[in-house]
Formats: structure tokens, C-alpha cells, sequence
């Protein structure tokens, strides 16, 4: 079977899609769809969903190194998940995407992948997903099954709520929950926390990613933080972000971290608060870059607790 070519943008169009890159390179062609769906050639989302459940194994630790084992688990766990929750989100969602600029050229809206073969690819990352789960103890693999509620139910929140944004924050940070469970077996409060902060950091970071859409969200009825706070956008993210370091400082200090866990975590403010500062709402790419930079945010953020460590 031939796998049909990507559509070519129009000139000047905005698309999340970049040709020519490792995946055109390297892939063989007719796993490129695939590799596109899971969002292998778009890091920043993996990174998000792993960042909170890495930040809450080196929290949770005794001592002053996270168990890298575990980490690697989480990490491998984050491409898979990230990558099925990428897979439901466009098959659900892929009439609206054929109607959106950035989005037209994805696998599915294209005729790439059909949406029978995206259900069996799901199937497949799944499988993979309930293989790593299963290396945890029993409270890790509970919350885990759990997380699939979220996982399976978030794509559908923009077309119930101006919020969608506050659904991605429950279901990106699960990772501060399972990440705790996986080295003490219990839920605590620090866990509960760093949880807490990282659904308003998803707020923050999401309303800038979803001021991309905007326009083309006003025109086909999908609701967003970006559309619901318009030009309040920027105090509503300073906002969240005050709101995202006061909830990481108190989860460390509930978990005894001390020394330079403070000093450390306020660099990570800074990040956040230049983010917003420099931050155009009406440049696409601008937006783009303010989002991909919180992943120095989430590296910041895991210096200053292993710092809290020593």
C-alpha cells in the first residue's frame, strides 16, 4: 500500500508540521504517518508530561540522586502515553483539525492514516504503556489504569468548556502523583502539591500555545483559555505562574528540601516571568517558542530539587 504523500502547505501557511526533518530523512516512508501521530518529531509535549512525574521521583527520594531506573521507566512511559493521548486527541478531533491551519496537514485529517488504523496504532502504544506500568508496585499501576479516564476524555473538553486547558493540567501532571507512589507506595501531601502547581503551570503554558488557534477556533465554535481571557491573557498567566512557584516551593519544603532549593526554583521563576513578558499573542511563532521553552522550565525546576537534596 502506498502511504499517501503529506499535503504541501500553502505558502505562508502556519503548520506544526516541519518537512524535511529526521523523520523525512531517516523513517522509512511508510511509518512516517505514524511516527507524525505519536508526535515523535514534536518533543515538547513528552517533555511536559514527563517533567512532573521526573520532578516528583527526585522529590520523593531518600537520597540525594533519583532512582534512574525509574526515571528511564517515566521517560519511555511519556513517549508512549504522550503519544496515545496524541492518537485519541486527532481521531476525535479530526474534523475540527481538517478546518485549522496549523493542523490540516496531521496524518489523519491529510488521509494519511485512517481512522481504523489509528485504533490499532492506539492499541499498540497502549500495550507498550500497560508493560511499563506494570514494572510499579500496585498504588502506581492503580493510578496509572486511572489516568486513562483523563487521557481518554480530555480531547473532548474544548467543545464543553472555555477550559479545556484546566483538563490537559489534570491529565499532563498525573505523572507528580505516580511518580511519588512509584518510590514510597502511598500518596502524601508533597506529591498532592507539586500536583496542585503543575495543573496551573499547564494553564500558563497552554494559553500561550493556544493563542495559535485563536482565530481559526472563533471561526469553527472550539472553546480555549486563549479565546475566554483575550487580551487579560497575559495577567491571567502571571497568574498561574506566581500561583506555579508558590505550589513547587511548598512541595519541597513538605518534602525537607533546604540549601539552594529556594535560590534554585527562583531561576525557574524567572524563566516563567520572562516568558510572559516577551510573550506577542499575535505572532504564531512567537507563541510556539514560548511554549517549547518550558522545558527549561521543567530542567530548572529538577536542578533546584536535587539541589535540595544535598
Amino acid at each position: 500500500m502506498t502511504t499517501p504523500a503529506s499535503p504541501a502547505p500553502a505558502p505562508g501557511e502556519f503548520t506544526d508540521i516541519r518537512a524535511g526533518d529526521w523523520i523525512d530523512r531517516y523513517a522509512p516512508a511508510p511509518i512516517r504517518p505514524y511516527l507524525r501521530l505519536a508526535r515523535l518529531d514534536r518533543p515538547i509535549g513528552t517533555w511536559l508530561l514527563l517533567f512532573p512525574g521526573w520532578w516528583s521521583i527526585a522529590l520523593a527520594g531518600a537520597g540525594p540522586l533519583p532512582d534512574l531506573w525509574m526515571m528511564a521507566l517515566f521517560g519511555i512511559g511519556a513517549v508512549v502515553m504522550r503519544g496515545a493521548g496524541c492518537t485519541v486527541n486527532d481521531i476525535l478531533d479530526r474534523d475540527f483539525d481538517a478546518m485549522v491551519e496549523r493542523t490540516r496537514t496531521r496524518p489523519i485529517p491529510s488521509g494519511q492514516v485512517s481512522v481504523k488504523q489509528a485504533l490499532a496504532f492506539l492499541a499498540f502504544q497502549l500495550l507498550i504503556g500497560l508493560a511499563i506500568l506494570a514494572q510499579f508496585n500496585g498504588v502506581t499501576i492503580g493510578l496509572g489504569v486511572l489516568s486513562l479516564l483523563l487521557v481518554f476524555t480530555y480531547p473532548l473538553m474544548k467543545r464543553i468548556t472555555w477550559w479545556p486547558q484546566a483538563f490537559l493540567g489534570l491529565t499532563f501532571n498525573w505523572g507528580a502523583l505516580m511518580g511519588w507512589t512509584a518510590v514510597r507506595g502511598e500518596l502524601e501531601w508533597p506529591a498532592l502539591a507539586l500536583y496542585a502547581a503543575g495543573i496551573v503551570w499547564t494553564l500558563g503554558y497552554d494559553t500561550i500555545y493556544a493563542h495559535q488557534d485563536k482565530e481559526d477556533d472563533a471561526r469553527i465554535g472550539v472553546k480555549s483559555t486563549a479565546l475566554r481571557l483575550g487580551d487579560r491573557s497575559k495577567i491571567w498567566i502571571y497568574g498561574f505562574y506566581t500561583l506555579t512557584f508558590v505550589g513547587i516551593g511548598i512541595a519541597g519544603r513538605l518534602a525537607g528540601l533546604g540549601g539552594l532549593y529556594l535560590p534554585l526554583l527562583s531561576l525557574a521563576a524567572l524563566q516563567l516571568s520572562w516568558q510572559v513578558a516577551t510573550w506577542n499573542p499575535d505572532d504564531q511563532t512567537d507563541c510556539l517558542t514560548k511554549f517549547k521553552s518550558n522545558r527549561w522550565f521543567g530542567w530548572l525546576v529538577l536542578g533546584a530539587i536535587l539541589a535540595g537534596k544535598v
